[in-house]
């Protein structure tokens, strides 16, 4: 029984070393699901035209390259991350502006 608790309290360790080392850009691509999330929504019910979600999905598409190549290394600086963080805060702010636009 104590070999148990031994083996699955190594495991839990392990397990949150690894989920913290995964966090720098795994956080960042959950927003940018969500993000993506957002511009299909709006245009699907009419809250972006077809020249604004193109705008914001190149948006996106660079904040993905951005990421890959920050990650190239197999870290992420925390200059990095705050650029990245910036960035998405200002698409972040165009998905907003462009949905609730007055087209």
């Amino acid at each position: 029984m104590k070999k148990i608790f031994i083996i699955a309290g190594l495991f839990l360790a392990v397990s949150v070393i690894s989920v913290e080392a995964q966090t720098s850009t795994r956080s960042n691509t959950g927003r940018q699901v969500s993000q993506q999330a957002r511009i299909r929504q709006g245009r699907s019910t009419g809250e972006l035209n077809r020249r604004e979600t193109a705008r914001l999905e190149r948006e996106q598409r660079r904040i993905k390259i951005e990421k890959r190549i920050a990650n190239g290394d197999g870290t992420v600086t925390a200059k990095e991350k705050a650029f990245l963080r910036r960035e998405q805060n200002r698409a972040n702010r165009h998905i907003y502006r462009e949905k609730h636009d007055a087209q």
